[in-house]
């Protein structure tokens, strides 16, 4: 019988769409990024999601944010999230964390639980200590590093974190990462150097926080708040998502191959 997902199945087979029926996905970070990461998820029939972000969306987030609408200004990233999955997939199950991903919040996570984690935080220490859990658990996960002050979505490449070059987050992540023996990651990054972003008096969000009432890391505690356009997180967001339903549909056929 037709479904929505009939035309997936056409590409990868019924083995391939129940297995990612019977997975589940941890995307941290519902942003300009993870919402894309979680559309093509969601419309690739993953059954289970666990969502973590503790933002409101706020007026600045249209310009790139696939939940960010008029309407859903000021209410909870991860609840509009969970509907707009639900829109596309009734039977998925949809486990929401609105809260800030840190060492003091980490044990609320099962990482062994999880079949795939999705990094799309835009803080090092949280990254950091996302990659940690998940490399400790053994499950696997792909980090997105900075799409921040970028243009050009077609430098976005797919590697390892040793391999990367130009990006300042990658940089860094690549110091941490060796110090903490971690000795690889797979991530999605952009050889674009950075845009240098004309904030001014008018245009910046530290002297003129908009963010909604409720919001608990105001821009104004942030330490930079970068330029951004509509795509080029986005395509960042469903190059990952390709990542993952890849890696989950060759790790079941290697399954099956045993």
């Amino acid at each position: 019988m037709l479904n929505e997902f009939s035309r997936t199945e056409l590409l990868i087979g019924k083995e391939a769409l129940e297995k990612l029926k019977n997975s589940t996905v941890a995307v941290f970070g519902i942003g300009g990024v993870g919402t894309y990461t979680v559309e093509g998820l969601a419309r690739c029939g993953v059954g289970k999601f666990i969502i973590v972000d503790d933002d409101l969306i706020c007026l600045t987030n249209l310009n790139r944010q696939l939940i960010a609408t008029r309407s859903t200004v000021g209410k909870p990233k991860v609840e509009i999230m969970k509907q707009r999955i639900l829109d596309i997939n009734k039977d998925a199950v949809v486990e929401m964390h609105p809260c800030f991903f840190s060492a003091e919040t980490v044990n609320e996570f099962d990482f062994s639980a999880y079949d795939y984690v999705v990094d799309a935080i835009d803080t090092v220490t949280a990254k950091l200590i996302l990659i940690e859990e998940s490399k400790k658990a053994g499950t696997p996960v792909i980090s997105c590093m900075g799409a921040g002050n970028k243009l050009d979505p077609t430098r976005f490449e797919v590697t390892d974190i040793y391999k990367t070059s130009v990006c300042p987050l990658a940089r860094v992540m690549r110091r941490e990462l060796k110090q903490r023996g971690i000795d690889s990651l797979k991530v999605v990054y952009s050889k674009e150097s950075p845009v240098q972003s004309e904030e001014n008096e008018e245009t910046s969000c530290k002297n003129h926080c908009i963010c909604p009432k409720g919001t608990q890391r105001k821009c104004t505690i942030r330490r930079q708040i970068p330029g951004s356009i509509s795509f080029v997180p986005s395509v960042a967001g469903l190059i990952i998502a390709g990542e993952v339903i890849k890696d989950l549909i060759q790790e079941s056929s290697l399954n099956n191959t045993k």
